[in-house]
């Protein structure tokens, strides 16, 4: 069996505020292995989005370890391992779709024929074709969201981390945008790291479900799902997936009493 993509031992983290300190994480271990999805669930507050941070290396760990492809998160930031994809869509609106999909492209210097290929990649990946030379504000939200994982998806790295993309969009637009990341998912074989709050939604996406307490953010439970990797959303209604969500909404009350 292949090495973890991502390794974290024993993670601590404390921050220091000025009402004192902050204990965020507390003894977090954990492996990812390539290809996996892997969601994060847990109250507010919990670490959830810490986590994904310090797998950024957008947070330093003030105790234990992380290793990201074999390297640290700084390194592994530099040599563009991960897509990062924010809770908003956080595109600039004076630049069009295109132009903000091609942002870190032309931080990261590739030349333009290669920029342009891989925003036509990208965009019909998420299928966006012909939306390039629209603004932010004539798309829908979960346009936009779409836009904000193409962007991520532009520099074709292995790791996608995805923090609570879909939370601020309704419905029925989730449910279509859950059905779309599977395909994307799919297509791309990427290993993707993914926070949410809401159960279904972290069933539904996962090979890997993990689940925290609230602060200081501990794992409660870590569920390897037994359904299948394509999943029509109907799947929602089968026995195995209730007994699958009953067992995060087990781990989700455990943590609630051991605090």
């Amino acid at each position: 069996m292949s090495a973890p993509v991502i390794t974290a031992k024993s993670l601590d983290l404390t921050f220091q505020t000025n009402d004192g300190p902050v204990h965020a994480l507390k003894d977090v271990s954990l492996d990812i292995a390539k290809g996996e999805f892997v969601s994060f669930i847990g109250p507010s507050g919990c670490g959830k989005t810490t986590f994904l941070r310090c797998i950024a290396g957008l947070e330093q760990p003030t105790g234990g370890a992380i290793s990201v492809n074999g390297m640290t998160p700084d390194e592994a930031r530099k040599a563009r391992a991960y897509g990062y994809v924010f809770q908003a869509a956080g595109l600039y609106p004076w630049r069009t779709i295109g132009g903000n999909i091609r942002l870190p492209l032309e931080i990261m210097g590739f030349d333009k024929s290669d920029q342009s290929k891989r925003v036509n990649r990208v965009l019909e990946l998420v299928d966006l074709a012909g939306f390039e030379k629209k603004y932010p504000w004539q798309l829908s939200g979960g346009m936009q969201q779409r836009a904000s994982i193409a962007r991520a998806l532009a520099f074709d790295a292995d790791i996608l981390l995805m923090d609570e993309p879909f939370g601020a969009l309704d419905e029925i637009v989730r449910d279509h945008l859950n059905e779309q990341l599977l395909e994307l998912w799919a297509r791309t074989e990427k290993t993707i790291g993914f926070v949410t709050h809401s159960i279904p939604e972290a069933v539904y996406l996962s090979t890997k479900i993990v689940v925290m307490s609230p602060r200081p953010g501990r794992i409660t439970d870590v569920i390897d799902s037994p359904l299948p990797r394509e999943r029509p959303l109907d799947i929602r209604d089968t026995p195995e997936f209730i007994e699958i969500a009953h067992r995060v909404r087990d781990g989700l009350r455990a943590g609630h009493v051991d605090d």
